[in-house]
Protein backbone atom coordinates (compact mmCIF):
# COMPACT_ATOMS: atom_id res chain seq x y z
CA UNK A 1 0.00 0.00 0.00
CA UNK A 2 1.33 3.50 -0.81
CA UNK A 3 1.52 6.30 1.70
CA UNK A 4 -0.59 9.26 0.56
CA UNK A 5 1.30 11.73 2.78
CA UNK A 6 4.51 11.42 0.69
CA UNK A 7 2.89 12.00 -2.75
CA UNK A 8 3.01 15.41 -4.44
CA UNK A 9 -0.18 17.44 -3.90
CA UNK A 10 -2.33 18.14 -6.96
CA UNK A 11 -1.92 21.93 -6.69
CA UNK A 12 1.83 21.56 -7.35
CA UNK A 13 1.08 19.74 -10.61
CA UNK A 14 -1.41 22.47 -11.57
CA UNK A 15 1.14 25.17 -10.73
CA UNK A 16 3.85 23.39 -12.78
CA UNK A 17 1.48 23.06 -15.76
CA UNK A 18 0.56 26.76 -15.53
CA UNK A 19 4.24 27.72 -15.52
CA UNK A 20 4.93 25.57 -18.59
CA UNK A 21 1.96 27.10 -20.45
CA UNK A 22 3.10 30.64 -19.57
CA UNK A 23 6.66 29.84 -20.68
CA UNK A 24 5.39 28.50 -24.04
CA UNK A 25 3.17 31.57 -24.46
CA UNK A 26 6.17 33.85 -23.75
CA UNK A 27 8.31 31.90 -26.22
CA UNK A 28 5.72 32.26 -29.00
CA UNK A 29 5.35 36.02 -28.34
CA UNK A 30 9.15 36.43 -28.37
CA UNK A 31 9.54 34.41 -31.60
CA UNK A 32 6.77 36.36 -33.39
CA UNK A 33 8.34 39.68 -32.26
CA UNK A 34 11.77 39.01 -33.79
CA UNK A 35 12.64 40.70 -37.12
CA UNK A 36 11.03 38.65 -39.89
CA UNK A 37 13.74 39.30 -42.51
CA UNK A 38 17.32 40.52 -42.69
CA UNK A 39 17.73 44.19 -43.51
CA UNK A 40 16.25 47.40 -42.19
CA UNK A 41 13.19 46.29 -40.21
CA UNK A 42 11.19 48.70 -38.05
CA UNK A 43 8.95 47.28 -35.32
CA UNK A 44 5.91 49.05 -33.93
CA UNK A 45 5.94 49.85 -30.24
CA UNK A 46 4.28 47.33 -27.98
CA UNK A 47 2.66 50.32 -26.25
CA UNK A 48 0.47 51.01 -29.28
CA UNK A 49 -3.00 49.61 -29.97
CA UNK A 50 -2.93 46.28 -31.78
CA UNK A 51 0.80 45.73 -31.24
CA UNK A 52 0.93 44.68 -27.58
CA UNK A 53 1.79 41.02 -28.09
CA UNK A 54 2.55 40.68 -31.81
CA UNK A 55 4.00 43.95 -33.14
CA UNK A 56 3.70 44.89 -36.80
CA UNK A 57 7.02 45.17 -38.66
CA UNK A 58 8.02 47.12 -41.76
CA UNK A 59 10.97 46.12 -43.97
CA UNK A 60 12.40 48.82 -46.21
CA UNK A 61 14.74 47.56 -48.90
CA UNK A 62 16.13 49.14 -52.06
CA UNK A 63 13.31 47.66 -54.12
CA UNK A 64 10.21 47.49 -51.91
CA UNK A 65 8.45 48.28 -48.66
CA UNK A 66 6.98 45.22 -46.93
CA UNK A 67 4.53 45.38 -44.03
CA UNK A 68 4.51 42.18 -41.96
CA UNK A 69 1.67 41.53 -39.53
CA UNK A 70 2.24 38.37 -37.47
CA UNK A 71 -0.71 36.33 -36.27
CA UNK A 72 -1.08 33.54 -33.76
CA UNK A 73 -1.35 31.21 -36.72
CA UNK A 74 0.18 32.51 -39.95
CA UNK A 75 1.00 36.04 -41.03
CA UNK A 76 -0.07 38.80 -43.40
CA UNK A 77 2.40 40.54 -45.71
CA UNK A 78 1.82 43.46 -48.03
CA UNK A 79 4.48 44.96 -50.27
CA UNK A 80 4.79 47.97 -52.53
CA UNK A 81 7.60 48.34 -55.06
CA UNK A 82 9.61 51.57 -54.78
CA UNK A 83 8.47 52.61 -58.27
CA UNK A 84 4.84 52.47 -57.13
CA UNK A 85 5.12 54.56 -53.95
CA UNK A 86 3.47 57.94 -54.51
CA UNK A 87 3.83 59.52 -51.07
CA UNK A 88 4.74 58.89 -47.45
CA UNK A 89 2.75 60.75 -44.81
CA UNK A 90 3.67 60.90 -41.14
CA UNK A 91 1.14 61.75 -38.45
CA UNK A 92 2.80 62.33 -35.10
CA UNK A 93 1.17 62.02 -31.72
CA UNK A 94 2.49 62.72 -28.27
CA UNK A 95 4.60 59.56 -28.11
CA UNK A 96 4.16 57.57 -31.29
CA UNK A 97 3.68 58.18 -35.01
CA UNK A 98 1.59 56.71 -37.80
CA UNK A 99 2.73 56.34 -41.42
CA UNK A 100 0.62 56.16 -44.55
CA UNK A 101 2.48 54.88 -47.61
CA UNK A 102 0.33 55.54 -50.68
CA UNK A 103 0.67 53.90 -54.05
CA UNK A 104 0.65 55.58 -57.44
CA UNK A 105 -2.04 53.23 -58.73
CA UNK A 106 -4.53 54.19 -56.06
CA UNK A 107 -4.60 50.72 -54.50
CA UNK A 108 -4.90 50.33 -50.77
CA UNK A 109 -2.06 52.11 -48.98
CA UNK A 110 0.09 50.59 -46.26
CA UNK A 111 -0.93 51.96 -42.85
CA UNK A 112 1.67 51.64 -40.12
CA UNK A 113 0.74 52.77 -36.63
CA UNK A 114 2.61 52.84 -33.36
CA UNK A 115 6.16 53.60 -34.51
CA UNK A 116 8.54 55.85 -32.62
CA UNK A 117 8.86 59.32 -34.13
CA UNK A 118 12.54 58.84 -34.97
CA UNK A 119 11.74 55.54 -36.70
CA UNK A 120 8.94 57.14 -38.72
CA UNK A 121 11.24 59.91 -39.94
CA UNK A 122 13.97 57.37 -40.75
CA UNK A 123 11.47 55.22 -42.69
CA UNK A 124 10.43 58.23 -44.77
CA UNK A 125 14.07 59.20 -45.37
CA UNK A 126 15.00 55.66 -46.47
CA UNK A 127 12.05 55.40 -48.86
CA UNK A 128 12.87 58.76 -50.45
CA UNK A 129 16.58 57.96 -50.79
CA UNK A 130 15.85 54.54 -52.35
CA UNK A 131 13.41 56.16 -54.76
CA UNK A 132 16.07 58.72 -55.71
CA UNK A 133 18.53 55.90 -56.42
CA UNK A 134 15.91 54.01 -58.42
CA UNK A 135 14.97 56.95 -60.64
CA UNK A 136 18.56 58.21 -61.08
CA UNK A 137 19.50 54.75 -62.31
CA UNK A 138 16.96 55.02 -65.11
CA UNK A 139 14.32 52.70 -63.69
CA UNK A 140 14.29 48.96 -64.02
CA UNK A 141 17.02 47.26 -65.98
CA UNK A 142 15.88 45.10 -68.93
CA UNK A 143 16.49 41.39 -68.55
CA UNK A 144 19.23 39.94 -70.75
CA UNK A 145 17.88 37.43 -73.20
CA UNK A 146 17.63 36.61 -76.88
CA UNK A 147 16.78 39.49 -79.18
CA UNK A 148 13.24 39.51 -80.53
CA UNK A 149 12.72 38.41 -84.13
CA UNK A 150 13.51 41.19 -86.59
CA UNK A 151 15.79 43.10 -84.18
CA UNK A 152 19.14 44.25 -85.47
CA UNK A 153 22.41 44.56 -83.63
CA UNK A 154 23.93 48.02 -83.10
CA UNK A 155 27.49 46.69 -83.22
CA UNK A 156 28.52 47.82 -79.72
Amino acid sequence: MTDVSTSVPVYWWVLAAAIVVLALFGLVVWMKGRPFAPGTVFRASRLSRGNRLLPTQVLISQTAVVQYIPGWIGKQEESIHMAHIASVKIQTGMLLSNLLIETSGGASPIRCHGHRKADAVEMQRLIESYQDEYYRGGGPRPLAGPAPAGATSTGR
